[in-house]
């Protein structure tokens, strides 16, 4: 399969920058090791208020978060979109003494971790999840040195 399509698009201000080409790489290995793989990801980034208009009106959550993600997926590849909060990804990486580049990345995989069939909800599902977060901050942290 050839390497998926990844479009950053929203808010720019304050975005933290990262090497687009070694994150499609990351969730290409990703993805290929789970014998799936992705076609389309759309990424966009906003403020809170925003995202929170969009958790209220499609989740009937009154809370704020930082990735709301859609899989619309149709076929045999994965079509993802993804709503991300700057604001809340940034105040994340302070609360979780991180920087804001590696909060930011944790949050992109996260979603895209999401459409590969890993959840949240349970203290195990959470574990496996963070540390597939993880291996993919690492891999992409080895490609951008």
């Amino acid at each position: 399969m050839g390497s998926p399509k990844v479009y950053f698009s929203g808010k720019r201000k304050n975005r933290p920058a990262i090497t687009k080409h070694h994150f499609v790489s990351v969730i290409k290995t990703v993805s290929t090791e789970k014998r799936m793989f992705f076609e389309s990801l759309q990424f966009v980034f906003m403020d809170d208020a925003s995202l929170l208009k969009i958790n209220r009106q499609f989740l009937n959550h009154d809370t704020y978060t930082d990735i709301i993600t859609f899989d619309l997926s149709e076929n045999k590849g994965i079509v993802g979109e993804f709503y991300i909060s700057l604001e809340r990804v940034e105040e994340n990486a302070i609360s979780f003494g991180v920087t804001y580049k590696e909060e930011f990345l944790r949050v992109l995989f996260h979603g895209a971790l999401h459409l590969l069939g890993y959840m949240d909800k349970t203290a195990k599902d959470k574990q496996a999840m963070r540390e597939a977060e993880t291996y993919c901050i690492n891999l992409y942290l080895e490609k951008d040195a």
